[in-house]
């Protein structure tokens, strides 16, 4: 077991600076015998950590190899199993219980006692020793009462000292030359302690026999002394020149290091001068384009613009911190400031000059487009201008004040030149739109009119043009046409029984309509081309920095110069187009809404076609840009032109309503249903497949209504009856009134049998079918509205009865139900 325990120490806890202290050769209880050894260990170091150790040798069976570590720390109990008997069986309690079979009691025992041992000096938590004979405990005590028992294994076991491989072989080759060395362990040890004196002995008597050696060595010794003392002599001169080397070598070092840093420093003002030569340096050609450059040829500006924009990175470049305190950029940078100020001062004079020009200098162009119906165009303007659009730009970023008062003069004098423009063109439209009538004169010239009616007339023409005083001839001839345009001003559905819709009416209306037409068509590109114009040249596109100026309003004189946020960008950007628009066309639609009152003067009728034109118009400047100026101009036109539709559809009704129809009159179709016939057939020319389809079919509900031909003379009748009780007359003694007696009540009600009443409705279905034969539907809400509006009145009139004519017994020759009845069957034989 010595050897044993000698190799483990050796082999495995020594190179883990571990001493070995307790060794138990066992294997598993109850289960195949397979033999290893439990060692119990402290480490070398401190603080020291006791172990238990599993140790077994390898399956080639050539070494051992540690197995399994626990720390005693976390022992709790060990088990002997038996204290009165010898058992090799014992437990130790770690995590888990583990039982082992020790290769004899005696082992068992000795290990147990060094774990004891261990616990006892280490730990401060004690383990519990369970079947441990407590003789076997107390023996494990020394009995020296020097030593403690915790004191004295700390010395036994700090001065334990490993064997040597050379020792070890001496004590065997001794014990094998004594062959009672195991069995008399006493006298092996008395024998060897009087060999040890005898070696003594003869190693003093060896030391006393050399002393002349001994001497010769001491003499040695003084002469190595000296060499050494030589040897450091030299040291320290070879010493104090190295120091005066080193002294040197840092200066040197020293030297390097602060060449080193200069050539550093050296290269960093190079890049300083490098970036400043590079992004502050104007080239000579750069400048004189700037001072002297020609703005009026393409090279010119294109020199121009090169300039500028390389005058604008010089300035815009970001400076280094120090920059600014170098006096060559403060010169440069004051170079700058005067090359941006000049060239900003020429270039604003010269696109002054040119809007200037352009403004006033437009008197052949206008002569060119005076005897025909079209604007001239301003391509050739807006394409040389935009040469200049880059230059804009860096005029708006440097010198914001001068680039908003060159806004501000475009506006000024494009409006005039448009207001010129436009106002003739409206003239020109006028003139042909009122002589639409001239043909007609010779035959409406029998109309009934009044000198003073014409005069008046004449008049609002004159207003409704704007200024329309360009030429006396251009007046007189307008007065004449004028005087003969109250035939188709005058036109209704009355009087269209008696034209029979002539085709000199339908020519006329026709070219109204291709005048209307013609003036949306060219209203349409010269807005949609300027809008484009004006979004280029002054850079009002979207842009992630740049505001655009406000144009000036009526109430402002300065441009506002609000930052928007970037939420407002995108919008603010289209305001500002809109409100130059706005200015420049400022004439438009006060024009449009002359115009559309002129046609309106000259032909009521005139309305639906406007309604068509000007709606289709409006939905396709929406379907480009929803907020454009031409949009939301002819939206607000839209709405005159609908007003001035609804009160034709108005003024219509209120004719028929207002038809007085003779007594002597029994048989016969009333002249405002044949008008209202020849209306269908006009207004389905000019809607069809029109936008505004809705705004037609909702006013032949409302004629249709009027057009009921059962209540006409009764309806009279009753409208004398209400008007003697509105001058004060009591209901109940209308009857007696000569013209309103219960005789004239019966002679008006026998006129309106139930038959004559069913077959006046079979004609109007027909009639009304015939021009609603594609809208089904819209056929039976017409047909539905129209039976509401007879009940409605026949009730009306049933009340009157009763209240005018009390017990008179005097009722209608058909009642509600005959109504319905005839409503019903009508609309289900068709």
């Amino acid at each position: 077991m010595t050897a044993i325990k000698h190799a483990l120490q050796r082999d495995i806890f020594t190179p883990n600076d571990e001493r070995l202290l307790g060794i138990v050769n066992v294997c598993k209880a109850g289960k195949k015998k397979k033999n290893c050894f439990l060692c119990a260990t402290v480490t070398t170091e401190r603080p020291v950590q006791v172990k238990v150790v599993k140790v077994k040798k390898s399956d080639k069976g050539d070494f051992y190899k540690r197995q399994q570590t626990w720390e005693l720390r976390d022992l709790t109990q060990v088990d002997a199993k038996d204290a009165s008997k010898e058992n090799p069986e014992f437990d130790l309690h770690f995590e888990k219980v583990y039982r082992w079979l020790a290769s004899s009691t005696a082992e068992k025992n000795s290990f147990i006692s060094c774990i004891w041992k261990l616990n006892q000096r280490y730990l401060r938590k004690k383990v519990e020793f369970v079947n441990v004979s407590a003789q076997l405990l107390e023996e494990s005590v020394p009995s020296d009462e020097s030593q403690s028992v915790a004191g004295g294994d700390e010395d036994a076991l700090d001065d334990y000292q490993e064997l040597s491989t050379r020792e070890e072989t001496d004590i065997e080759s001794m014990m094998e030359m004594c062959e009672y060395a195991i069995s008399n362990a006493e006298a092996f040890a008395e024998q060897l302690s009087k060999e040890l004196q005898v070696l003594d002995g003869a190693n003093i008597q060896s030391i006393m026999a050399s002393e002349k050696q001994v001497n010769i060595l001491m003499q040695l010794l003084d002469e190595a002394l000296a060499e050494v003392d030589t040897i450091e002599g030299k040291l320290s001169s070879y010493e104090e020149m190295l120091q005066s080397v080193k002294e040197q070598m840092d200066q040197i070092s020293q030297s390097n290091r602060l060449i080193q840093i200069s050539n550093t420093n050296n290269g960093k003002l190079l890049d300083e001068i490098q970036f400043l030569v590079n992004y502050m340096d104007l080239s000579k050609g750069h400048i004189k384009a700037l001072q002297d450059g020609d703005l009026t040829s393409p090279k010119g500006i294109e020199a121009c613009i090169n300039a500028s924009e390389a005058l604008l990175q010089c300035m815009n470049v970001a400076l280094r911190p120090g920059h600014d305190k170098l006096m060559a950029v403060t010169q440069q940078q004051l170079l700058f400031a005067d090359l941006r100020d000049t060239f900003a001062r020429r270039l604003t004079n010269h696109l002054n000059n040119v809007f200037v020009h352009q403004g006033h200098d437009q008197s052949s162009t206008l002569s060119q487009h005076t005897a025909e119906l079209t604007l001239p165009k301003h391509n050739p303007l807006h394409r040389d201008l935009l040469r200049y659009a880059k230059l804009m730009e860096w005029l708006k970023n440097t010198h914001r004040e001068k680039y908003e008062g060159l806004s501000r003069t475009y506006v000024d004098y494009m409006s005039r030149l448009y207001e010129r423009e436009i106002k003739d063109f409206f003239e020109v439209a006028k003139i042909k739109m009122a002589g639409t009538t001239k043909e007609a004169k010779g035959k409406f010239a029998t109309l009934p009119r009044k000198e003073s009616a014409l005069k008046q007339e004449t008049e609002s023409l004159h207003g409704s043009s704007g200024k329309l005083t360009g030429s006396t001839s251009s007046l007189n001839k307008l007065t004449v046409q004028g005087s003969n345009s109250r035939r188709s001003q005058s036109s209704s559905l009355l009087d269209m029984g008696n034209m029979s819709a002539s085709d000199l009416d339908v020519a006329d209306r026709t070219k109204f309509d291709k005048i209307f037409e013609q003036v949306l068509s060219e209203l349409e590109p010269l807005c949609l081309a300027e809008q484009d114009f004006i979004s280029k040249f002054f850079k009002l596109q979207q842009h992630p920095t740049i505001t655009p100026p406000l144009p000036e309003t009526e109430d402002s004189d300065v441009l506002p110069s609000r930052v928007p946020t970037q939420a407002e960008h995108r919008h603010s950007l289209k305001d500002m187009v809109r409100l130059m628009m706005n200015k420049i066309f400022q004439s438009i639609e006060t024009e449009l809404n002359s115009l559309i009152a002129l046609g309106d003067k000259i032909d009521s009728f005139n309305s639906l076609y406007m309604l068509v034109k000007m709606s289709h118009h409006v939905w396709t400047a929406e379907n480009v840009d929803p907020a454009s100026y031409l949009s939301t101009t002819l939206g607000n036109v839209l709405v005159t032109v609908k007003r001035n539709f609804d009160k034709c559809i108005s003024g219509q009704i209120r004719q028929m309503e207002e038809v007085k129809i003779s007594k002597k009159s029994k048989v016969g179709i009333l002249l405002f249903v044949t008008g209202f016939e020849e209306f269908a057939e006009l207004a389905e020319t000019i809607f069809r497949n029109a936008e505004r389809r809705g705004d037609l079919d909702k006013a032949y509900v409302k004629l249709i209504r009027a057009v009921l031909f059962i209540c006409k003379n009764i309806e009279h009748f009753f409208e004398g009856v209400e008007a003697r009780v509105a001058q004060g007359v009591r209901e109940e003694e209308v009857s007696y009134q000569l013209a309103f007696n219960k005789q004239e009540l019966r002679k008006v009600i026998k006129e309106y049998p139930g038959k004559e009443v069913k077959k006046g409705l079979d004609n109007l279905y027909k009639k009304v079918d015939k021009h609603l034969c594609e809208e089904e539907s819209l056929l039976q809400v017409v047909w539905h509205s129209m039976q509401d509006e007879f009940i409605r009145q026949y009730k009306h009139f049933e009340d009157l009865i009763g209240r005018c004519y009390p017990g008179s017994g005097i009722t209608m020759e058909f009642t509600i139900q005959d109504m319905l009845e005839y409503f019903s069957s009508i609309a289900q034989s068709h």
